[in-house]
C-alpha cells in the first residue's frame, strides 16, 4: 500500500512545491511617493497620493501603495482585560500590575523578554497581519516596537527586535512588506532581522532621518508634526524630499474635515 500511494504523494508535494515558488513576495512603496498617514480616521486621499497608511480596521484604497499599522508590541485600548484572560503572561508585569505606556494609559507592554513569550505573541498579533493581508494591504507598519524604552529594563532591545524578525517573516509569508516604526536604538538589527522599510517619526527634529536612509535607502515615510513648528518639515523637504516620502501632520492625526486635522507634502 505504501510503495503504490508514493507517487502520488510525490506528485502532490510537488505540487505544493509549486505553489510556494509562485506565491508572490512582498512589494516595496513607490520611492519619494506622497504618504498620507490615517492612523486616526480613514478618509479619500488626495489624487496625488501613492502612499495611505490605515488602522488594521480600516480597509485599503484602491490604486495605491496602502500599509497597514498594527499596534505589535502593545496592548490596544480596551482589550488588556482579555490579554489578560487568555494570555496573563505575555502582558509585562511590576508586582503583580501590568507595565502600561505613560503616554497611552490603556496600553500595556506585551512581554517580549524570552523566545517562548515571543513566538506566543506573534501567534497572537499574526492574526492581525492575517487580517490586513486579506483586505488587500501592501505593508503592515509594527507600532511601538521602542516598548524597552518604557519597560524599565525589563525587555530590551534585542528582544523586540527578534520578535519583529518573527513578525517579518509573518508578513512576509502572507505577501506583505514589514516596516520598523520608530526605535533607531536598535541600531541595524531591524534591518538583518527582515525588515523592509521604515515608518521614523519625528526624525529631522532628533536628528535620526540618516540612520533611517543608510538602512533602507528610499523605503523611508518620514511624519513630522505640526506641534514642532514647520521648520523641521521644511528642513526635512530640503535634505530628502527629493529621495524619500516626508509629510506633515497633526499630532492627533485626525481625518480630513475635523477641526484641527493638516496633512502638507513637500512642494
Amino acid at each position: 500500500m505504501l510503495r503504490t500511494r508514493r507517487p502520488a504523494l510525490l506528485a502532490m508535494l510537488a505540487g505544493f512545491l509549486v505553489l510556494a515558488s509562485c506565491s508572490p513576495g512582498p512589494t516595496f512603496p513607490p520611492a519619494a511617493g506622497r504618504a498620507d498617514y490615517q492612523i486616526g480616521g480613514a478618509y479619500r486621499p488626495d489624487d496625488d497620493v501613492a502612499i495611505v497608511i490605515r488602522d488594521v480596521a480600516d480597509t485599503p484604497v484602491a490604486g495605491r501603495y496602502n500599509i497597514c499599522y498594527v499596534n505589535a508590541f502593545q496592548t490596544q485600548p480596551g482589550t488588556l482585560p482579555r490579554w489578560r484572560r487568555e494570555h496573563p503572561g505575555l502582558v509585562l508585569s511590576k508586582a503583580g500590575a501590568p507595565v502600561t505606556d505613560p503616554d497611552w494609559p490603556g496600553e500595556a507592554l506585551l512581554d517580549t523578554s524570552t523566545p517562548a513569550n515571543r513566538t506566543a505573541i506573534v501567534s497572537v498579533i499574526g492574526k492581525d497581519l492575517e487580517r490586513c493581508a486579506q483586505a488587500g494591504f501592501d505593508a503592515v507598519e509594527l507600532d511601538n516596537l521602542d516598548s524597552y524604552l518604557r519597560s524599565g529594563g525589563r525587555i530590551s532591545p534585542a528582544d523586540n527586535a527578534a520578535m519583529a524578525g518573527l513578525l517579518a517573516r509573518r508578513a512576509h509569508s502572507l505577501g506583505m512588506a514589514a516596516a520598523q516604526k520608530n526605535a533607531p536604538e536598535i541600531g541595524d538589527a531591524g534591518r538583518r532581522a527582515g525588515l523592509d522599510l521604515a515608518v521614523a517619526e519625528e526624525c529631522q527634529v532628533y536628528d535620526e532621518c540618516d540612520h533611517y536612509t543608510r538602512l533602507y535607502g528610499s523605503r523611508v515615510i518620514e511624519i513630522e508634526y505640526t506641534d514642532n513648528g514647520v521648520r523641521a518639515f521644511e528642513q526635512a523637504c530640503r535634505a530628502r524630499g527629493s529621495r524619500i516620502s516626508v509629510l506633515l501632520r497633526d499630532r492627533d492625526v485626525v481625518p480630513r474635515g475635523r477641526r484641527g486635522h493638516v496633512a502638507r507634502w513637500c512642494s
